[in-house]
């Protein structure tokens, strides 16, 4: 027996005995688990993830909602021959305890270490990759398909959350998984929550039928039923709180009429009901949806109070859930912060959000303009589209999505903002790295994807007052404008009263110089700046310029330097191919100047996740590595100097 860590009713701590879960090297170990057994182990399993967290950080709500659910699963089915597909995947750290990786687990989210999101190379329990919400259900009709054309047995398992509902991905998956496939089941995982409450029709629509006092009646005599006799009898009164949803859906039985059986709501954290209810599933043969209701963050009062927060965070306090102060604003708060400003000023500007408000920093607008505030849900294409909508009636919108999640909504951004050279200003959050979070999360190829598109202009601010200003200027500009700026906090720069417009195109130099020019992008201009400290050590004049603009490129003032210096080097947060430094390259070529361009940025690889400063030295992006790239190129241009004497 050893000693573990509990919780009280009151969230406070407490010591008690178990060694289930040490015992658990795969999920055949909790078959041989009593009912009992097993809700002994899911309280472990809280425990373990409430002290690990506490240290790595991470999506502690969402897992602590899962425990029983992910149990009951990997009780009934058989992976890996049996197929779990977690929507979004930042869900799945019980099953990561549950298939053989209980032992790594305090390296989850760390450099080396497990990956915070089901990874394929991983492990071959993770059948699925993924990181972006919307994609269990689509990618799970497609391996039902695929076992039924190879005459498969397995099943498939989609576990999706409702705000994976409010995607439209997962509509089109419905719309054709009954004339695809006669087997497969899909769990929806009701919690209200995705990272904020969820909001919309679909939200409204399941909280009735969860309110709903006939289910909730029907609800607890299922759950009374199975205790008595068990079994069969007990999926009869499931069948019956789903009758009496029936009146609540429109426009008659929702799930129904895509094709699928629908079972539920039941409760998702009943060990028993779900086992025999998963037992019962497993036989069916037709697709079928299971709504299971579940509580995020159960089992720890601080997330249960602080849903947002505790829904992905760093390290925290296992006792009281309290975190460090960051001390300073994040560039997210910035952001939120001239919205306000800019808000108060222009009565058309409106800020649109999918799902996001807390992660953009735009639950800090939404107080101030409650009216000029709209979330959309986990529908990044619908955004972009709705913005434009707005746009073409004289308003001046404001969508704030990750740069990683814009990807989504490419196409609306080429066909209904740019296209129409609609004034939609893109405030991408998470340009560049995004440390722990790993590659689905990182902001690494936005420069590539829109420089391309005609009518987009597109920045990257040195600091937090710079970005102020192309907020600002953005919202004077009268076509399509996009910002890219870090996750976290910035260099501290003091942020003005009220921001200035910056010149279109228009380049800053921070420091002349006559034999080198480095210019530093956005997030790493200071980097720019130690190399050329390092330069000038050495006797180099170095001059260092913060481009600002990605596009249009400030033609000129490269000109002015590529007649000057002989060696041009650019640093970048972005993948190298079709970013910053292409652009440079492509200029210098049109303009015909024939001069070594030194690129510093990302490899033409997906970067695994870890901590930035970690990630950038390992991946050459530091001054060590621009020195290497540039020491052939100074020693020719010492050997030139040479022959000239």
């Amino acid at each position: 027996m050893v000693a573990l860590v509990g919780f009280k009713s009151d969230g406070r701590l407490h010591l008690f005995m178990g060694n289930l879960l040490d015992s658990v090297h795969s999920p055949s170990d909790i078959k041989k688990f009593s009912i009992p057994q097993l809700e002994t182990l899911a309280q472990e399993i809280r425990e373990r993830l409430i002290l690990t967290l506490s240290k790595t950080g991470g999506h502690l709500g969402p897992n602590l909602g899962v425990v029983e659910l992910t149990l009951a699963m990997h009780y009934v089915f058989d992976t890996p021959a049996d197929k779990f597909v977690f929507d979004v995947s930042h869900q799945a750290y019980v099953h990561k305890l549950l298939t053989g990786r209980r032992e790594r687990f305090e390296t989850i989210r760390q450099p080396g270490g497990l990956n915070g999101f089901m990874l394929r190379t991983e492990s071959e329990h993770d059948a699925y990759g993924a990181g972006h919400a919307g994609t269990a259900l689509s990618a799970a009709l497609g391996m039902a398909v695929a076992r039924d054309l190879a005459g498969g047995k397995e099943h498939v398992v989609a576990l999706a959350g409702d705000a994976a509902f409010t995607n439209g991905i997962s509509f089109e998956a419905l719309n054709n998984i009954a004339d695809q496939t006669r087997r497969m089941i899909v769990v929806l995982n009701d919690n209200e929550w995705s990272i904020d409450r969820n909001v919309g029709a679909i939200a409204r629509y399941l909280h009735k039928i969860v309110t709903n006092e006939h289910v909730s009646h029907l609800h607890g005599s299922a759950a009374r039923l199975l205790e008595r006799i068990g079994g069969k009898k007990a999926i009869s009164v499931v069948r019956r709180a789903e009758e009496a949803a029936k009146g609540l859906l429109w426009p008659s039985v929702f799930f129904e009429e895509f094709g699928l059986t629908y079972y539920g709501p039941l409760d998702g954290h009943n060990m028993a009901l779900l086992i025999e209810t998963f037992q019962f599933l497993k036989q069916q043969d037709k697709p079928v949806v299971l709504h299971l209701i579940t509580q995020k963050g159960r089992g720890f009062q601080p997330a249960l109070d602080k849903q947002k927060k505790f829904h992905g965070l760093g390290p925290y306090d296992p006792e009281t859930g309290e975190t460090k102060p960051v001390g300073q604003r994040t560039y997210s708060e910035v952001f939120a912060d001239t919205l306000v400003k800019l808000a108060n000023e222009n009565e058309k500007l409106v800020a649109i959000t999918g799902a996001m408000p807390n992660g953009t920093a735009l639950d800090l607008f939404r107080p101030h303009h409650p009216k000029k505030y709209f979330d959309v849900g986990i529908a990044e294409e619908h955004a972009v589209i709705f913005a434009a909508g707005m746009a073409t009636r004289g308003y001046r919108p404001f969508c704030a999505i990750y740069s990683t999640f814009l990807q989504r909504a490419f196409d609306p951004i080429v066909h209904d903002v740019c296209l129409q050279n609609l004034p939609v200003v893109f405030c991408m959050d998470r340009g560049g790295l995004s440390g722990d979070d790993g590659a689905t999360h990182h902001g690494l190829f936005d420069i590539s994807y829109l420089r391309g598109i005609p009518n987009i202009i597109h920045m990257d601010p040195k600091d937090e007052d710079e970005l102020a200003d192309m907020l600002y200027t953005a919202m004077l500009h009268n076509s399509p404008a996009a910002v890219r700026y870090p996750r976290g906090t910035g260099p501290g720069a003091v942020v003005k009263e009220h921001p200035v417009a910056l010149p279109i195109g228009k380049a800053e130099v921070i420091r002349d110089g006559d034999e080198i020019a480095i210019f530093g992008l956005g997030a790493l201009l200071p980097m720019a700046g130690e190399l050329a400290d390092a330069l000038e050590r050495q006797g180099h004049s170095v001059a260092v310029i913060n481009p600002r603009f990605v596009k249009p490129l400030d033609r000129d003032l490269l000109a002015s330097y590529a007649k000057r210096v002989t060696t041009i080097v650019t640093f970048e947060d972005h993948v190298l191919m079709g970013g910053f430094g292409s652009v440079v390259l492509e200029a210098l070529s049109e303009m015909g100047f024939v001069i070594p361009v030194v690129r510093i940025g990302w490899p033409d690889r997906f970067i695994e996740h870890g901590k930035v400063d970690q990630l950038r030295a390992r991946h050459g992006i530091s001054v060590e590595a621009a020195m290497e790239k540039l020491a052939p190129h100074l020693k020719r241009r010492d050997l030139r100097r040479l022959v000239a004497r």
